[in-house]
């Protein structure tokens, strides 16, 4: 039996686009979820409002992409806005129109050096995951694809210079989504590597640097993506078939770093869209690091392990909301040199995302590569919060307890969802080997390659986290936590 939704017409640009031919301002690196339901609704926006003007060219980063299936529809697609602000449902629909080309450069590498040629072109963006700018030495300049996107943008900004023959007016705005902090600046440096790995004109050279201008970014929206369990009640909102529909939560941040000259040409703050202009990121970057991300890491073994299977489970459980709650107000929140008042509005948004009964966010997702997002998530607000009161943050260290705990003997009888490098697994599992639980914390805490320091050497903590570690294990996390906190507190 055929369902309403595959019965409608595939989406398509005659019957549901616009009419209106875009020009190519945007070279984009990456087809993927978060690209379209972040900067390319984003641009969306501006044409929609402001009459920007601005077609994207979509580049398949690697060869296993999707670009040709994204044609078959056009290259349209529907972003379905679901979440919660101040305590009421959001839910919004856009049909996103102006990916007006797709490439994929390993089929034909000469459809992106000719859009390089391009006088409309402004923009180069991208997210092509944080393993992407990277150096490939390997990689040369030729008639074929190279393997890393820095080589694909290097080899795209010199047939640009070539062609329009070193004119500094016709420099671009580059602007990388990667999730590495001064994502921008890595990227100039690889490229400036490139030009002398494959002997280029140092006027190339001088142009990458006074023509070209690189913006650091942070970017924020949680995208899960297809929406395949809501597949077919999406596609009931809509008149036609789109198998490339993506679901995002409404809240939407892009911090770019930059002067008057990008925000003239980034209008974004006319449209309401909280695109940040700034001359420095850093602090936004830590807001979000320290709270956002601070509180998934620390959360994550404390609530898996209390039973709880996602973040929204997490913050509507009394006993898990009351640990989150606590972490962020009253540990995490006062070491951050910003407005507190700002800070706290920020962690109560950040509590109302993590509510979204729209988002299946599991637990055990967020669980991978614990102990490195844990170094720099939630290990800096520890040394901080000692530093600025003589004493530990309790629950953070309880959280800290959780972890090593996690990564331990099974619980309760079954298997965690401990995900990690083998290299940490193999080093945790060689410290659970040990009988005393005082020198397994022992030699966790010393892996400096873990946390950057020997943590044995804060006053207090090794015996802070072996006592949470022992209350657990003897009453479970409930009654351990308040025996730790009764204990501590």
């Amino acid at each position: 039996m055929e369902t309403a939704t595959n019965t409608k017409i595939q989406l398509n640009r005659k019957d549901f686009g616009s009419g209106k031919t875009l020009p190519i301002k945007i070279l984009q690196f990456g087809e993927g979820n978060f690209l379209r339901a972040f900067v390319d609704y984003a641009f969306h926006q501006l044409n929609q409002k402001l009459d920007y003007n601005a077609g994207v060219a979509a580049v398949q980063p690697l060869p296993g992409g999707v670009v040709e299936l994204l044609d078959e529809q056009d290259a349209m697609y529907t972003v379905f806005l679901n979440g919660v602000k101040n305590g009421h449902k959001i839910q919004e629909i856009h049909l996103v129109d102006n990916i007006v080309k797709t490439i994929n450069p390993y089929k034909d590498f000469q459809a992106l050096l000719d859009v390089a040629k391009l006088d409309s072109l402004e923009f180069i963006i991208s997210n092509t995951t944080e393993a992407g700018i990277e150096l490939v030495e390997t990689d040369v300049l030729s008639e074929d694809c190279p393997k890393s996107y820095p080589a694909k943008v290097a080899a795209v900004l010199y047939e640009r210079f070539k062609h329009f023959k070193g004119d500094k007016d016709k420099g671009l705005t580059i602007i990388p989504c990667e999730l590495i902090n001064y994502n921008a600046d890595t990227l100039k440096e690889i490229l400036l590597k490139f030009c002398d790995l494959w002997n280029l004109e140092t006027e190339f050279a001088a142009w990458i640097n006074d023509a070209c201008t690189f913006h650091n970014t942070l970017v924020d929206r949680i995208v899960p993506g297809y929406p395949r369990e809501e597949a077919e009640s999406f596609g009931q909102r809509i008149d036609y078939h789109d198998k490339f529909m993506v679901a995002a939560e409404p809240f939407f941040l892009w911090v770019i770093e930059g002067d008057e000259k990008l925000k003239q040409k980034l209008p974004f703050d006319k449209i309401g869209l909280d695109v940040k202009i700034v001359s420095d990121m850093q602090p936004y970057r830590n807001r979000k690091v320290r709270i956002l991300n601070g509180i998934h890491t620390a959360m994550v073994p404390f609530s898996i392990m209390y039973g709880n299977e996602t973040v929204q489970e997490t913050v509507e459980n009394p006993f898990t909301m009351d640990f989150v709650s606590k972490i962020a107000f009253d540990e995490i929140v006062p070491t951050l040199d910003m407005d507190k008042t700002e800070l706290r509005n920020f962690t109560e948004e950040v509590l109302d995302r993590f509510r979204n009964p729209f988002i299946r966010h599991l637990l055990s997702d967020i669980a991978l590569n614990s102990v490195s997002k844990f170094k720099v998530r939630v290990l800096p607000t520890i040394l901080e919060y000692f530093e600025q009161n003589g004493k530990l943050p309790l629950r953070l260290v309880f959280g800290f307890g959780c972890l090593i705990r996690f990564y331990g003997k099974d619980w309760n009888g079954k298997k965690l969802p401990v995900k990690d490098s083998a290299d940490i697994l193999e080093a945790m599992n060689k410290a659970w080997s040990n009988s005393d639980l005082n020198e397994t914390v022992k030699e966790v805490l010393a892996k400096e390659e873990f946390w950057g320091q020997d943590l044995n050497k804060v006053d207090g903590l090794r015996e802070a986290i072996v006592d949470a570690i022992q209350k657990v294990n003897e009453k479970g996390i409930e009654n351990g936590y308040e025996a730790y906190i009764k204990h501590f507190g």
